[in-house]
Protein backbone atom coordinates (compact mmCIF):
# COMPACT_ATOMS: atom_id res chain seq x y z
CA UNK A 1 0.00 0.00 0.00
CA UNK A 2 1.17 3.28 -1.15
CA UNK A 3 2.34 5.63 1.99
CA UNK A 4 1.12 8.59 -0.45
CA UNK A 5 -2.69 7.11 -0.05
CA UNK A 6 -4.50 10.22 1.74
CA UNK A 7 -6.72 8.84 4.37
CA UNK A 8 -9.88 9.46 2.37
CA UNK A 9 -8.59 6.74 0.11
CA UNK A 10 -8.21 4.86 3.10
CA UNK A 11 -10.61 5.19 5.62
CA UNK A 12 -13.42 7.01 4.11
CA UNK A 13 -12.39 10.18 5.86
CA UNK A 14 -12.44 13.52 4.56
CA UNK A 15 -9.65 14.92 4.46
CA UNK A 16 -10.59 18.84 3.65
CA UNK A 17 -13.63 18.47 5.54
CA UNK A 18 -11.46 17.87 8.60
CA UNK A 19 -8.64 20.62 7.72
CA UNK A 20 -11.66 23.21 7.56
CA UNK A 21 -13.38 22.21 10.81
CA UNK A 22 -9.87 22.04 12.53
CA UNK A 23 -9.19 25.21 11.43
CA UNK A 24 -12.17 26.86 12.36
CA UNK A 25 -11.95 25.72 16.03
CA UNK A 26 -8.46 27.14 16.26
CA UNK A 27 -9.50 30.36 14.02
CA UNK A 28 -12.59 32.01 15.49
CA UNK A 29 -13.64 35.28 13.69
CA UNK A 30 -9.98 35.19 13.06
CA UNK A 31 -5.68 35.23 13.86
CA UNK A 32 -6.31 38.33 15.89
CA UNK A 33 -2.29 38.32 16.98
CA UNK A 34 -0.93 37.75 13.72
CA UNK A 35 -3.53 40.37 12.43
CA UNK A 36 -1.88 42.55 14.87
CA UNK A 37 1.45 42.59 14.42
CA UNK A 38 2.39 41.05 10.92
CA UNK A 39 1.71 43.31 7.66
CA UNK A 40 -0.80 41.38 5.77
CA UNK A 41 1.75 41.64 2.71
CA UNK A 42 4.60 40.06 4.90
CA UNK A 43 6.61 37.24 3.42
CA UNK A 44 8.28 34.67 5.73
CA UNK A 45 9.53 31.22 5.82
CA UNK A 46 10.25 28.57 7.99
CA UNK A 47 11.29 25.00 8.78
CA UNK A 48 9.70 22.03 10.22
CA UNK A 49 12.53 20.91 12.79
CA UNK A 50 12.57 17.51 14.22
CA UNK A 51 13.46 17.63 18.20
CA UNK A 52 13.65 14.03 19.09
CA UNK A 53 14.45 10.54 17.27
CA UNK A 54 11.67 8.44 15.56
CA UNK A 55 9.79 7.45 12.88
CA UNK A 56 7.68 10.63 11.15
CA UNK A 57 4.39 10.68 9.62
CA UNK A 58 2.23 13.12 8.43
CA UNK A 59 4.06 15.27 5.93
CA UNK A 60 1.02 14.31 3.36
CA UNK A 61 -1.18 15.96 5.39
CA UNK A 62 1.21 19.06 6.25
CA UNK A 63 1.44 19.58 2.52
CA UNK A 64 -2.33 19.07 2.31
CA UNK A 65 -3.06 21.23 5.38
CA UNK A 66 -0.64 24.73 4.14
CA UNK A 67 -2.24 24.81 0.63
CA UNK A 68 -5.98 24.52 2.08
CA UNK A 69 -4.91 27.76 4.59
CA UNK A 70 -3.26 29.34 1.05
CA UNK A 71 -2.06 27.71 -2.29
CA UNK A 72 0.35 30.12 -2.98
CA UNK A 73 2.73 28.99 -0.22
CA UNK A 74 5.69 26.99 -1.45
CA UNK A 75 6.63 23.75 0.43
CA UNK A 76 9.34 21.29 -0.11
CA UNK A 77 9.61 18.26 1.69
CA UNK A 78 12.74 17.16 2.56
CA UNK A 79 11.97 13.75 4.21
CA UNK A 80 8.94 11.34 3.30
CA UNK A 81 6.28 9.75 5.84
CA UNK A 82 7.28 6.58 7.41
CA UNK A 83 11.55 7.28 6.97
CA UNK A 84 13.53 7.24 10.41
CA UNK A 85 14.75 10.76 11.65
CA UNK A 86 16.56 12.17 14.69
CA UNK A 87 17.08 15.02 15.90
CA UNK A 88 17.86 17.95 14.24
CA UNK A 89 17.01 16.75 10.60
CA UNK A 90 14.75 19.48 8.80
CA UNK A 91 11.52 17.93 7.92
CA UNK A 92 9.91 20.89 4.99
CA UNK A 93 10.77 24.07 4.16
CA UNK A 94 7.60 26.75 3.67
CA UNK A 95 7.43 30.12 2.11
CA UNK A 96 5.29 32.74 1.48
CA UNK A 97 2.93 34.90 3.50
CA UNK A 98 3.86 35.06 6.71
CA UNK A 99 0.25 35.10 8.32
CA UNK A 100 -0.41 32.04 6.39
CA UNK A 101 1.93 29.79 7.69
CA UNK A 102 1.33 31.07 11.09
CA UNK A 103 -2.64 30.19 10.74
CA UNK A 104 -1.49 26.82 9.48
CA UNK A 105 1.52 26.41 12.26
CA UNK A 106 -0.46 24.32 15.24
CA UNK A 107 -2.78 22.33 13.27
CA UNK A 108 0.33 21.21 11.39
CA UNK A 109 2.55 20.46 14.62
CA UNK A 110 -0.57 18.85 16.21
CA UNK A 111 -1.52 16.22 13.64
CA UNK A 112 2.35 15.52 12.83
CA UNK A 113 3.20 15.40 16.28
CA UNK A 114 0.44 12.90 17.25
CA UNK A 115 0.76 11.18 14.13
CA UNK A 116 4.53 10.72 14.32
CA UNK A 117 4.24 9.86 17.97
CA UNK A 118 1.95 6.61 16.73
CA UNK A 119 4.26 5.83 14.10
CA UNK A 120 7.16 5.68 16.14
CA UNK A 121 5.38 3.14 18.60
CA UNK A 122 3.93 1.24 16.04
CA UNK A 123 7.62 0.61 14.47
CA UNK A 124 8.84 -0.18 18.10
CA UNK A 125 6.64 -3.28 18.52
CA UNK A 126 7.10 -4.67 15.18
CA UNK A 127 10.65 -4.43 15.55
CA UNK A 128 10.03 -6.47 18.52
CA UNK A 129 8.37 -8.58 16.36
CA UNK A 130 10.72 -9.43 14.17
CA UNK A 131 11.80 -12.91 12.62
CA UNK A 132 7.89 -14.15 13.84
CA UNK A 133 5.40 -14.16 11.47
CA UNK A 134 3.17 -11.82 13.90
CA UNK A 135 1.51 -8.76 12.14
CA UNK A 136 1.09 -5.99 14.87
CA UNK A 137 -2.31 -4.00 14.89
CA UNK A 138 -4.35 -1.58 15.76
CA UNK A 139 -8.28 -1.70 17.43
CA UNK A 140 -10.69 0.88 17.45
CA UNK A 141 -9.91 2.36 20.48
CA UNK A 142 -8.99 5.66 18.54
CA UNK A 143 -9.58 9.65 18.78
CA UNK A 144 -13.43 9.79 18.09
CA UNK A 145 -13.39 11.75 14.43
CA UNK A 146 -9.60 11.27 14.41
CA UNK A 147 -9.08 7.44 12.72
CA UNK A 148 -8.56 7.78 9.88
CA UNK A 149 -5.06 9.76 10.56
CA UNK A 150 -4.38 7.45 13.50
CA UNK A 151 -4.47 3.98 11.32
CA UNK A 152 -2.84 5.71 8.58
CA UNK A 153 -0.15 6.49 11.04
CA UNK A 154 0.02 3.21 12.17
CA UNK A 155 0.70 2.06 8.43
CA UNK A 156 3.81 4.31 8.01
CA UNK A 157 4.84 3.01 11.15
CA UNK A 158 4.93 -0.26 9.72
CA UNK A 159 1.67 -1.88 11.21
CA UNK A 160 -0.95 -3.42 10.24
CA UNK A 161 -4.60 -2.01 10.23
CA UNK A 162 -7.58 -4.42 12.08
CA UNK A 163 -11.16 -3.68 10.95
CA UNK A 164 -11.70 -0.01 10.13
CA UNK A 165 -15.18 0.22 12.11
CA UNK A 166 -18.08 -1.46 12.72
CA UNK A 167 -18.86 -1.67 9.30
CA UNK A 168 -16.37 -3.22 7.71
CA UNK A 169 -15.97 -6.95 9.91
CA UNK A 170 -18.44 -8.98 11.75
CA UNK A 171 -16.20 -9.22 15.33
CA UNK A 172 -18.31 -10.99 17.93
CA UNK A 173 -16.83 -10.14 21.12
CA UNK A 174 -17.73 -11.41 24.75
CA UNK A 175 -20.83 -8.83 25.46
CA UNK A 176 -22.11 -9.81 22.03
CA UNK A 177 -22.04 -13.77 22.56
CA UNK A 178 -23.74 -13.44 26.32
CA UNK A 179 -26.29 -11.07 25.46
CA UNK A 180 -27.11 -13.58 21.45
CA UNK A 181 -27.39 -16.31 24.46
CA UNK A 182 -23.57 -18.31 23.43
CA UNK A 183 -20.76 -18.90 21.13
CA UNK A 184 -23.18 -21.04 19.11
CA UNK A 185 -25.75 -18.70 18.61
CA UNK A 186 -23.60 -15.54 17.55
CA UNK A 187 -22.26 -17.89 14.99
CA UNK A 188 -25.04 -18.84 13.72
CA UNK A 189 -26.47 -15.29 13.40
CA UNK A 190 -23.59 -13.87 11.93
CA UNK A 191 -23.86 -16.03 9.00
CA UNK A 192 -27.51 -15.28 8.56
CA UNK A 193 -27.22 -12.16 8.77
CA UNK A 194 -24.47 -11.80 6.16
CA UNK A 195 -26.48 -14.22 3.73
CA UNK A 196 -29.70 -12.01 4.07
CA UNK A 197 -28.05 -8.89 3.77
CA UNK A 198 -25.95 -10.56 0.61
CA UNK A 199 -22.84 -8.97 2.60
CA UNK A 200 -19.23 -10.62 1.87
CA UNK A 201 -17.41 -9.51 5.42
CA UNK A 202 -15.10 -11.71 7.52
CA UNK A 203 -16.04 -13.22 10.91
CA UNK A 204 -13.82 -12.86 13.71
CA UNK A 205 -15.19 -14.48 17.34
CA UNK A 206 -13.35 -13.70 20.45
CA UNK A 207 -12.35 -16.67 22.82
CA UNK A 208 -12.12 -16.55 26.84
CA UNK A 209 -10.62 -19.90 27.17
CA UNK A 210 -9.42 -22.73 25.74
CA UNK A 211 -13.13 -24.22 26.22
CA UNK A 212 -14.48 -21.74 23.89
CA UNK A 213 -11.67 -22.00 21.69
CA UNK A 214 -13.04 -25.94 21.21
CA UNK A 215 -16.66 -24.67 21.30
CA UNK A 216 -15.45 -22.33 18.33
CA UNK A 217 -13.41 -25.19 16.60
CA UNK A 218 -16.70 -27.13 17.00
CA UNK A 219 -18.92 -25.22 14.99
CA UNK A 220 -16.69 -23.26 12.54
CA UNK A 221 -18.24 -20.48 10.05
CA UNK A 222 -15.53 -18.06 10.85
CA UNK A 223 -12.69 -16.78 9.80
CA UNK A 224 -10.38 -15.46 12.87
CA UNK A 225 -10.30 -16.49 16.83
CA UNK A 226 -9.55 -13.61 19.02
CA UNK A 227 -7.76 -15.03 22.22
CA UNK A 228 -7.97 -12.41 24.59
CA UNK A 229 -6.36 -12.24 27.82
CA UNK A 230 -4.61 -15.61 27.44
CA UNK A 231 -0.94 -16.19 29.26
CA UNK A 232 1.49 -17.25 26.96
CA UNK A 233 1.22 -20.35 27.78
CA UNK A 234 -2.59 -20.30 27.21
CA UNK A 235 -1.94 -19.09 23.78
CA UNK A 236 0.61 -21.65 22.61
CA UNK A 237 -1.79 -24.23 23.89
CA UNK A 238 -4.81 -22.56 21.57
CA UNK A 239 -2.36 -21.83 18.57
CA UNK A 240 -1.89 -25.48 18.34
CA UNK A 241 -5.66 -26.32 19.27
CA UNK A 242 -6.33 -24.11 15.82
CA UNK A 243 -3.52 -25.64 13.87
CA UNK A 244 -3.65 -22.87 11.10
CA UNK A 245 -7.40 -23.80 10.71
CA UNK A 246 -8.34 -20.31 10.91
CA UNK A 247 -6.33 -16.67 11.66
CA UNK A 248 -5.49 -16.24 15.49
CA UNK A 249 -4.82 -12.82 16.56
CA UNK A 250 -3.51 -12.47 20.37
CA UNK A 251 -5.26 -9.31 22.37
CA UNK A 252 -5.41 -7.85 26.22
CA UNK A 253 -3.26 -5.89 27.66
CA UNK A 254 -0.39 -7.01 25.86
CA UNK A 255 2.77 -4.29 26.15
CA UNK A 256 6.24 -3.69 24.71
CA UNK A 257 7.36 -5.58 27.69
CA UNK A 258 5.83 -9.04 26.57
CA UNK A 259 4.97 -8.70 22.88
CA UNK A 260 7.90 -10.29 21.73
CA UNK A 261 6.96 -13.41 24.12
CA UNK A 262 3.40 -13.46 22.03
CA UNK A 263 4.65 -12.98 19.01
CA UNK A 264 6.94 -16.11 19.14
CA UNK A 265 3.64 -18.39 19.82
CA UNK A 266 3.35 -18.30 16.62
CA UNK A 267 -0.10 -15.90 16.30
CA UNK A 268 -0.74 -14.14 13.00
CA UNK A 269 -1.88 -11.44 14.71
CA UNK A 270 -1.55 -8.90 17.94
CA UNK A 271 -3.78 -6.40 18.44
CA UNK A 272 -2.59 -3.30 20.63
CA UNK A 273 -5.01 -0.82 21.92
CA UNK A 274 -2.21 1.62 23.05
CA UNK A 275 -1.02 2.03 19.59
CA UNK A 276 -3.48 4.81 19.50
CA UNK A 277 -4.92 5.14 22.68
CA UNK A 278 -2.00 5.92 24.72
CA UNK A 279 1.30 7.20 22.58
CA UNK A 280 3.22 10.12 23.31
CA UNK A 281 3.50 12.91 20.76
CA UNK A 282 6.87 13.28 18.56
CA UNK A 283 8.36 16.75 19.51
CA UNK A 284 8.45 18.58 16.63
CA UNK A 285 8.55 22.43 16.01
CA UNK A 286 8.24 25.24 13.50
CA UNK A 287 10.81 27.93 13.13
CA UNK A 288 11.04 30.86 11.15
CA UNK A 289 14.41 31.27 9.29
Amino acid sequence: MSKKLLPEDLYNFNIHKFIDQALAEDKGDGDHTSLACIPSLAKGKAHLLVKENGILAGVELALQIFKQVDKTLKIKALITDGQSIKKGDIVLIVEGKAQSILLAERLVLNCMQRMSGIATYTNKLVQLCKGTKTKVIDTRKTTPNLRGLEKWAVLLGGGANHRIGLYDMILIKDNHIDYAGGIKKAIEAANVYLKSKNKKLKIEIEARNIDEVKQILSIGNVHRIMLDNFTTVEIKKAVKIINGKYETEASGGITEKTIASYAKCGVDFISVGALTHSIKSLDLSLKAI
